[in-house]
Formats: C-alpha cells, structure tokens, sequence
C-alpha cells in the first residue's frame, strides 16, 4: 500500500480538490495533498455518494431482487440482475438449471458485457487514446471522435446497439429487464429471434477483431510510457472455468499474486466470505476488500478485464485466445500489471463475446421449452457474475416467510477501490509532483481512473463535459489557485 494514502500533519499541507471525476459512470472526487514544495502527499479517491440498497432491500421479498437491484445501475443492471438471480436460485433449492435457462442466461450477459465495453471504450475512453492525454478539452470527447474518427466512432455505437439487442431478446427489455427468475428464464428464443441475431453477428466479429487491433495500435504507439502510466503491482481476482478457462457467467474464484502465483484456486463461491474480508475508511462510502490471508495492508487486489486475462489460463474461442496469448507476450507470460492495458484485455472480451453469442445462437438449446427449476427452499442465496467491471457479489439472507433479513454487496467497482487509489497516487507523485495545475495534468489522474471503468453509481454522465472546479488551498484556507472547467469545456483561471 502507497505512503500516500494518509498524510503526516495534513493541516499543515495544500489541499487539491478534483471534483467530479468525468467520463465515469457517478459521481467521486480526488483529493491531493502538497506540501509547499508542490510534492505530493497524499491523494484519495473518494466515492461522495451513498447508495444503501443493502439496507433497503431488507424486509422485500427474494423475489423481488432479481428487479429490484437492478437499479443499482443503468448501465450494467443486467450484471446485478444476474447476480441477483444466482443467488436466488440458491434460495429455491435450484441446484443446477436447465441447458435453455442457463445458455439464455449467458446469451444474456454476453450481450450485457459487450454493450458496456463497447460504451466505455469508444464513448469515454478513445479520445483520450485517440488524441492523447493532453489534447485540448474541447476537442477530447466523442464529438470529437465522431469528426476525426467517424468509422471508429460507428463503429462503437453499433457494437453497443447489437449487444442491447442481444439483451432486449433474452430479458424482455434493453434496460431492466425481467428474463431471470429464481430457477431459471421465463422466455427462450424463437427462430425469427435468432436469425435476427445471427444476420449481423459475423459483422460484430470482424469489428471486435478491428477493435483490438486499434488498441494494440495505440498502446505499441508509445509503450514504454503506456506500460509506466498509473503501473501498479497487484494480486488479481475473478471467476474461473472448471478447466482453467476464461468465464464471466459461472466458475470458481481464482486469486494470484503480482507474480503469477496462485493464492486460491477453483474456490466455490458460495464460500468467499472465508477468503475475502471487507475494510472501511472514514473518508470513502465505498468499502476496501482484501484477501484474509495477506491482511488489509497487501492483500487488496484488483478484478475485471485485466485480471480475467490473467487469469485465464485459454480463451474458448478462436480470435480471443489469439488476442490473450498476445497480450501475455509482452510480459513474457507474467501477469500484466499496467493500468491502462485494461483497455486492451476489455476489447479482447468485446471480442470474445461476439465469438460467444454466435456459439450460443448456433445451440439447439437456445430454442429450448424447459425453462425453470426449482428444489427446496433455504434460507442463504449467494450469487456471482463477473461484471464488464470486474467480479460482483451478492449475498442475500431470508426468514421462512421469504422476505430478506440481511443483504451484502461487493460491487465490481468496490474490490478495485484500493487500486484505483494507487493508481492515482502513482500518476500523481510522477506526473503533478512540483508543477503548476493545468488541465491536462487534471486529465491524467481521471485517465488513470477511466482505466478501470469504475461505476462510482447509477448517475449519469455528460461525455466529458460536466463542470470541473480545482482549488488550491493553503494551511490558513487562502486560496492559493484555481482552475475551473466549465461545461463548454472552457478553462477559466482565478
């Protein structure tokens, strides 16, 4: 854990306030500290705002949760959705579900998984990586990909699109749907649902496989600095096949050091609770998890496209695991550590789930007529998906007359909370360590953030044009400086 995180006399230290973080889904803020020397002594992120359906779904009935929850987020509510629907499996004694409930199921968070990679990387991220970190404000947003980059810019909007149609079939509507139920689906596809997939899906193939090659384009462009920028060394979590292989819908926990080494491995979920502890701190809502065994102070870890890439030991199929032997060579076959090849393991699952939903409409059992399963009731339900964000908990409790008595979450963005702020830390001591504020340099903590495509809430975001205030101000409360961002994108000084 950085030095960073808490500093020595901070009353005596000049306080930076970047507030809201932008092209991120919610609202946070980063706060640094520097001494007069403009070194850098601290620097947290801090989620400002606080949800509390862990308390509120208390007293709902389990059935409810599957919906309910949802509305955690309306950009991956199919995510929670399907957490949520696991765990209640649980709570009807469905042990197993039927070939149809589970493939639809999938079909479904394929399509959640490639919709929401689709969004962060062509929408909130690629000006950035298009234009470079520095690029002038105005300019560095999707209009500005859509003027320069239209192709590209299509490109995305229609990966997305098909991804909300894949969703749209399988769980009734694009967001907030209601195709998971305890025990299994309530609808299959019919064959004029699936030739409407399938007329487009070779399509989707080909443009994750552009995708991919347009972020090793640009991370090759300047590797040396894109492997340094925001670099921290972590462990890694997530869900992993039986046999070792890439999975986001339904595995064991796999934990590995900075390494490679395993920590954990094939660990039923439904046991995480012996494995994974929960931190607080007073200056965040959000929670910090680590792993029991290594302790608060080294065993946080980080989840999502990076760690399931290495993690995995293969990919399924063909074009992803091409992408995911190639990404394992630069680092020689050690883990990947750098921050912003999160963008480059998240088209290689873009890619992956187009190859997937194609398998999956070719599957007789898509079609299928047996839906649901159910067994004995009990009274703990625990589910977990991996998340477009990263590996997502819900843990839910029941009285006999079916109504929840305790909930528990781990969002996706919650176990990477302690990365995110070592990335932060990293950029700044590196990059604003003595230098006067600018935009730019303001931009460079939010990329390291972007990275990991954090759900700071359900909110909503306006592109990268939310207004942006930084004030500087010293041991006495004087204003020393000030740099707002305006919604234009202006930047007024003073």
């Amino acid at each position: 854990m950085s030095s960073l995180e808490t500093a020595e006399h901070p009353e005596r230290l000049n306080r930076i306030v970047i507030e809201p973080v932008t092209r991120v889904e919610g609202h946070g803020k980063v706060t640094l500290l520097q001494d007069d020397n403009n070194q850098i002594k601290q620097a947290r992120l801090h989620i400002v705002e606080f949800r509390g359906f862990e308390k509120f779904i208390q007293g709902r009935p389990y059935w409810e949760l599957p919906v309910l929850v949802q509305r955690l987020c309306g950009i991956c509510p199919v995510s929670h959705h399907l957490a949520a629907a696991k765990a209640t499996d649980m709570l009807v004694g469905a042990r197993e579900l039927t070939p149809t409930a589970e493939k639809i199921r999938r079909l479904m968070h394929y399509g959640q998984t490639l919709q929401s990679h689709a969004l962060h990387f062509f929408h909130l991220s690629s000006p950035d990586l298009l234009f470079g970190f520095d690029d002038e404000v105005a300019h560095r947003n999707i209009i500005g990909v859509i003027e320069d980059h239209p192709e590209i810019a299509m490109q995305g909007v229609k990966l997305r699109k098909y991804g909300q149609e894949v969703i749209r079939l399988t769980a009734g509507k694009r967001v907030h749907g209601t195709g998971a139920i305890p025990g299994g689906v309530n609808k299959s596809l019919n064959r004029d649902e699936i030739d409407y997939l399938l007329k487009d899906i070779d399509q989707m193939i080909q443009w994750g496989r552009d995708a991919v090659e347009l972020i090793k384009r640009v991370f090759f462009e300047q590797k040396d600095y894109h492997m340094a920028f925001g670099t921290i060394e972590s462990n890694m979590l997530s869900l992993i096949g039986d046999k070792g292989e890439f999975e986001i819908y339904h595995g064991g926990l796999r934990a590995m050091d900075k390494d490679g080494a395993l920590l954990f491995d094939h660990v039923d979920y439904v046991d995480y609770n012996d494995y994974i502890k929960e931190d607080v701190k007073n200056w965040s809502y959000m929670k910090f998890p680590f792993i029991e065994t290594i302790g608060a102070e080294n065993g946080w870890y980080r989840v999502g496209p990076l760690a399931r890439v290495n993690n995995c030991d293969y990919f399924s199929t063909t074009f992803a695991e091409i992408e995911r032997q190639a990404l394992k060579a630069v680092t020689d076959g050690k883990p990947m550590q750098a921050a912003l090849a999160y963008h480059w393991a998240r088209l290689i699952e873009l890619l992956y789930c187009t190859e997937a939903i194609k398998e999956l409409l070719l599957d007789a059992d898509i079609s299928g007529s047996d839906l649901l399963n159910k067994g004995d009731m009990q009274a703990c339900g625990i589910g977990v998906v991996e998340a477009p964000r990263g590996t997502l908990f819900h843990h839910y409790e029941m009285n006999d007359d079916g109504v929840v008595t305790r909930a528990n979450l781990i969002v996706s963005t919650t176990n990477n909370n302690q990365a995110m702020n070592e990335s932060i830390r990293q950029v700044a001591s590196t990059y604003l360590d003595g230098n006067q504020l600018t935009e730019p340099l303001l931009n460079q903590i939010e990329v390291a953030i972007r990275a990991y495509d954090p759900c700071l809430s359900c909110a909503t975001h306006a592109m990268g044009k939310m207004p942006l205030e930084i004030t500087l101000v010293n041991e006495n409360d004087e204003v020393v400086d000030r740099i707002e961002k305006r919604a234009t994108g202006h930047i007024q000084k003073g």
